[in-house]
């Protein structure tokens, strides 16, 4: 049985802060990151739980309370305090979606999603970005997120959602394309 909720508690924040980890692009082998995917950002403990004071992450948790998923919720007054995505916000003050600048809708930033390798395959990504849905839709308009190229099961799983790819960037340093998606809630 896995109950969708919130980051709680500090012991809820060190689980996530774990899965995370295992599933850092640095940590996972290359086939399994073609295969599976992968997670980019390392975020810091007392960012996380400032963010999640904001505006709570989602996570997923099983029978035994044990996190076994979480999407993180950004808003964008924290674009300063994560430098791996400064670029990322940059397009954002720049693009625009259905004739109007992004940066003018009511929007926040879905960080980062993993799912627990073993429980992969339950739904619970999509279970997870419908509670975001749920919980934020009454204040946001869109859910915005950057994934890359190579991580093509992200790319999948975020389309299913409702997902659409609204603007690509190559990254010459890092030899990759960073799709922006976003998922309007209006429509």
């Amino acid at each position: 049985m896995i109950s969708i909720t919130t980051i709680q508690s500090k012991v809820d924040l060190l689980a996530t802060l774990a899965l995370q980890q295992e599933n850092l692009r640095r940590n996972v082998p290359i086939d399994e990151q073609i295969s599976d995917g992968f997670v980019t950002i390392e975020h810091q403990p007392d960012l996380l739980w400032k963010m999640n004071n904001a505006a709570r992450t989602i996570i997923a948790k099983d029978s035994a309370s044990e996190v076994v998923g979480y999407a993180v919720t950004m808003l964008p007054e924290f674009a300063p305090d994560v430098p791996e995505l400064h670029s990322f916000f940059f397009w954002i003050t720049k693009l625009e979606y259905n004739g109007k600048c992004l940066q003018d809708y009511a929007y926040y930033v879905l960080g980062q999603v993993c799912v627990k390798k073993s429980y992969r395959g339950q739904k619970i990504f999509r279970q997870m970005l419908h509670m975001h849905r749920e919980m934020y839709s009454h204040r946001y308009q869109l859910l915005i997120t950057c994934i890359s190229s190579k991580n093509k099961p992200s790319l999948h799983a975020h389309a299913a959602v409702g997902f659409e790819i609204i603007h690509t960037e190559y990254h010459p340093t890092i030899n990759e394309k960073w799709h922006i998606l976003l998922w309007d809630w209006q429509k």
